[in-house]
C-alpha cells in the first residue's frame, strides 16, 4: 500500500495512536506532501519544542520508505479539480487539506487521516483510523 500521510495522521502517528501506527507499518511507500510539512512545521515553531520536534521530522523524514513530496504541475492540476467539484457540492474543505487531496490523487496514494471531510472528495481513497 502507498500511503500519504496528512497533519493530523503524522502527530497522532508521533504519539503511538495504534491504528495509525499500524497502517503506517503495512505501507509499501509512505509519503508526506509539502503542506503537511508546512502545517507541522507552523505547529512546532508555536511550541516549546521546536528544534526536538522539527529533529523528529527530518528523521521520519529520512527513513526508507518515506518520500517528501514537492508540489508540481500534476498535484495543481488535481487541486483544481478538487477545487471545482467540491464548490459545485457546496462542501467547502481547508484550502491546505485541497493540497493534501491532491497530492494523494496525483500519486494514486491512499490517504491517511482523521479528518471526515475527505470523503466529499471524488476519487479519492482515504482511510480513517
Amino acid at each position: 500500500m502507498r500511503l500519504l500521510l496528512d497533519t493530523n495522521a503524522y502527530s497522532a502517528l508521533m504519539r503511538g495512536h495504534p491504528e495509525v501506527a499500524r497502517f503506517v507499518r503495512s505501507a509499501d511507500r509512505i509519503y508526506v506532501p509539502a503542506p503537511v510539512v508546512g502545517e507541522l512545521l507552523f505547529g512546532f515553531r508555536g511550541g516549546d519544542r521546536f528544534q526536538w520536534n522539527k529533529d523528529q521530522l527530518n528523521a521520519f523524514l529520512a527513513a526508507g520508505p518515506v518520500e517528501f513530496v514537492p508540489t508540481d504541475q500534476t498535484v495543481c492540476d488535481r487541486y483544481a479539480l478538487v477545487l471545482q467539484q467540491l464548490k459545485a457540492k457546496g462542501r467547502p474543505i481547508p484550502t491546505n487539506d485541497i493540497w493534501v487531496a491532491a497530492h494523494a490523487l496525483a500519486l494514486g496514494a491512499d490517504l491517511l487521516s482523521l479528518d471526515q471531510h475527505f470523503g466529499a472528495v471524488d476519487g479519492l481513497s482515504w482511510v480513517c483510523p
